[in-house]
């Protein structure tokens, strides 16, 4: 298997983990956030996106696939910069913000691995 093929299917299963968290158990983020309870709507919101984006990037229709690996990236840096300016604004505890960006900035590393391919022009 090759390398933005294991870095996809690694960034698949934390998408459809994180997502599938946010979905069914939102509370436990906010404990890991150091959040105050009763941010479902935005979880679900969050976690929703998340799984569909991860179910994507499992996708046999390699257009499917592509879309979601040029996506994956940017939503991932934007994700790195909200949750880095959640730390520096005190939104977040700096070690959840220091989590959350480290999550985030690592989803990026394998976004950019996997999408590596996803980029070339493909010949019509």
């Amino acid at each position: 298997m090759k390398s933005s093929d294991v870095a996809r299917v690694a960034l698949a299963a934390i998408r459809i983990f994180n997502g599938g968290m946010a979905l069914v158990a939102p509370e436990r983020l906010d404990g890991r956030l150091g959040l105050d309870r009763g941010a479902d709507y935005p979880w679900r919101m969050f976690g929703i996106r998340t799984a569909l984006i991860g179910a994507d990037l499992l996708s046999s229709d390699l257009d499917v696939r592509r879309h979601a690996l040029r996506a994956s990236v940017l939503v991932h840096a934007s994700d790195t910069v909200s949750a880095a300016a959640a730390g520096f604004t005190k939104v977040l505890a700096p070690r959840a913000a220091v989590t959350a960006t480290a999550i985030s900035s690592l989803n990026v590393a394998l976004a950019l691995i996997a999408s590596r391919e996803a980029w070339r022009r493909i010949p019509n």
